[in-house]
């Protein structure tokens, strides 16, 4: 998959293929990152790429001409889609980082200072995402969290199929415990049932906490889920269990 990011801080965005995951992505030749700098596409000796806003009020906003040249060059070598990484785009989830990661090639547009000037989006965005209710210095943090959410998700980049399907958010639950030897920290034991080789009874459980950890943590996943009656079970045991430890 290739990823061609526009950005003011090249180096910044291609730091995150140097190590973890996405290094082993772009080593397999799975992924590969090429960042694009608009102020190579300004025409001013001092390669302005800001300006202030019309209407006033604080901050600068990106011009228009360098972002569309920028773009227009990346489509020569890139048709997939445009997008902007925006604190006004959707929630990135799960299941919107599967889908692009079926995608042969996407662009990501890296904002700035107060943003970019809304024409460049009406023109050549496709989609605004974020990756959270929050404001960064620039769309670059965001860019890099797509790429490695993406990154894990292609074929034997993980080197375990069943990997990123046990992740959280992959049938829109959180993820379960999970446990690793020595046995007991702190007098903190192991869960039994994780010890018994019953690969059945294991996978019932890690289901049955992961709907529970769901439902504590993160009520609003189960509202938009269809739990079957052995998920409602699972739940309701959980739930009542507990309330036990809370008494």
């Amino acid at each position: 998959m290739r990823f061609d990011v526009i950005t003011l801080f090249p180096e910044l965005v291609e730091s995150v293929v140097k190590s973890g995951i996405p290094r082993r992505a772009v080593e397999q030749g799975a992924v590969k990152l090429h960042c694009w700098n608009p102020r190579d596409y300004t025409k001013d000796k001092h390669r302005t790429v800001d300006d202030r806003p019309y209407g006033g009020g604080p901050g600068m906003v990106m011009k228009a001409d360098c972002l569309l040249d920028t773009i227009r060059d990346v489509k020569k070598q890139s048709t997939g889609k445009v997008i902007y990484l925006s604190p006004q785009g959707r929630h990135l989830t799960q299941t919107a980082v599967k889908k692009m990661s079926q995608e042969a090639n996407i662009t990501l547009l890296c904002g700035r200072y107060e943003g970019i000037d809304e024409r460049v989006i009406e023109l050549a965005v496709d989609e605004e995402w974020s990756i959270g209710d929050y404001v960064l210095s620039g769309g670059e943090l965001g860019a890099m969290v797509l790429i490695d959410a993406v990154s894990r998700l292609l074929p034997d980049v993980l080197g375990h199929e069943d990997s990123a399907e046990q992740d959280s958010f992959t049938d829109d639950l959180l993820d379960c415990p999970h446990y690793t030897r020595p046995e007991t920290i702190e007098s903190l034991a192991v869960p039994n049932i994780l010890k018994s080789g019953n690969h059945a009874k294991i996978a019932k459980w890690r289901k049955q906490q992961s709907l529970g950890r769901t439902q504590q943590r993160r009520p609003d996943l189960l509202e938009k889920k269809k739990l079957s009656k052995e998920d409602t079970d699972l739940l309701a045991k959980y739930l009542e269990a507990s309330l036990r430890k809370d008494v």
